[in-house]
Parts: structure tokens; sequence; C-alpha cells
């Protein structure tokens, strides 16, 4: 089943969907707004680990499509996220070893869109995701897939730092792209890999780099020093695309 909303609004309508089991990202509550529905949607919220923003009435104004927010709205995923086992089973189904795309802090949905539909292209089995700091499944980043977000899964993780460690338990090992790396025709990346690709301004971050096994950089010949982020995943996908092809 996929979602169609993407912001909910109004106490009861955010209540009902957290208690059906739709998928939110973000609750935004005014801040100081504490009566009896609305910490009932946050105890919701909690039990599935949403994020809580407590904003002024200001900021739900401009989230809010109808002006009727009544203090609270929810921005949901436009598509379910997947877990990061059915990633892996993806690779087994077919037989694959694994090829993951890391996501540290994207923030531009046209940037994750557009990462999304490189990653099925370049056939890698999943996209794993941060619950913070990070755009998420909004119907932005659908319409920059061009479709690829109905075949690659997407799984949501509270830490990537944690989420890498336990990879490498199951035998993946993980290549971050960086300005002051290693030529990635250096280096070897076929077997079960995951890529890390950092946040558009201040790339991959120092803890999650200390986990990656190698750095990469992508050669550049120009008078400026760094790619889009969507470019940077495309051209070191494709090198590990290559690699695996020989």
């Amino acid at each position: 089943m996929r979602y169609k909303e993407f912001t909910i609004e109004g106490r009861n309508a955010v209540l009902e969907a957290f208690r059906s089991g739709k998928t939110i990202d973000k609750l935004f509550v005014l801040d100081g707004c504490q009566d009896g529905p609305v910490k009932s949607i946050i105890r919701e919220a909690r039990k599935t680990d949403t994020i809580i923003n407590f904003v002024d009435k200001e900021r739900l104004d401009r989230l809010s499509n109808t002006g009727h927010h009544q203090g609270v709205v929810a921005q949901a995923a436009a598509y379910e996220y997947a877990e990061v086992d059915d990633i892996l089973e993806a690779a087994a189904a077919k037989g694959e070893e694994p090829f993951i795309f890391i996501l540290d802090e994207i923030e531009d949905p046209h940037n994750l869109g557009a990462i999304i539909r490189t990653a099925n292209l370049a056939g890698a089995h999943g996209v794993i995701i941060p619950k913070r700091r990070a755009v998420g499944l909004t119907a932005a980043v659908a319409k920059t897939s061009a479709g690829a977000i109905n075949y690659t899964p997407v799984a949501k993780v509270t830490n990537i730092s944690k989420t890498i460690e336990e990879l490498k338990n199951k035998g993946l090992w993980f290549v971050c792209a960086d300005m002051g790396g290693t030529s990635m025709y250096e280096l070897n990346l076929t077997g079960p890999i995951g890529l890390v690709i950092g946040n558009e301004g201040s790339g991959v971050s120092r803890l999650v780099k200390e986990k990656c096994d190698f750095v990469a950089s992508i050669p550049m010949k120009g008078e400026i020093d760094s790619l889009n982020a969507s470019v940077a995943a495309g051209v070191m996908a494709y090198e590990i695309v290559r690699q695996r092809m020989m």
C-alpha cells in the first residue's frame, strides 16, 4: 500500500493517522500547547519514534495548507519505508552481493529523488537514510525519482553509524565519497558494498566517515572542487558497476 497524503492537519486527523499506522515522518506541535488531545497525539508519535518539533504559530501557519491546523501538523511519507533487512533480502533473492546506498543527511528532495533513480539504474538493492536532519520520501522526491521509488526500497534508520556497524557484521564493507580520499580508480570496489554519500554542504560527517573502510575521491580537472551530491553518487555508483562487471 502506498500513502498518498503528505501534510495532515487537525487534531482528529493527525491522531487517526497515527492510530491507523500511517508512516509519519515529522510532527509539528504549537509550542506550549499541552491539552489532552495534543498529549494523546504526542504519545502516539513517541510510540513510532516520530520526530516531534515544537514550533511557533507562524511556522505552523506556513506548514498548513488549510489554515485550520488546530496546533498540530503531521508530515506523512508519500511512500512506505522498507526495513534494512528487506534490502538485504532483495539482494539475496537476485543471487547478488549487496550493493546499498547510505545517505548521510541529504536535505534536498531533488537530490534524494535523483539518487534513488541512480540507485535503481545502477542495480543497487536499496537506499538507507537517517531519520533526523534529512529529507524523507516526499512527493517531490517521488517525482524526481521518475518512478524508481516504486522499485528501489528506502529504509529509514535512527543512527547511520550504528547501521553501518551492523551491516559490517553481515559482511558488507563501506566506501564514502570525499575530496580528501584516494582516487576511486585505485580502489577495489567489488564485493558486498555500501556507498556513503554525504550532506550537500558539509559532506560525510566525521563519525560516519570513521566507520567507513575506504574514503574515495573523484578526480576533478576543473576550476571548482566539488560535485552536486546526486552527481557524485552517480559517478561513484557507476565505477562500482564497472568493477562488478569485470
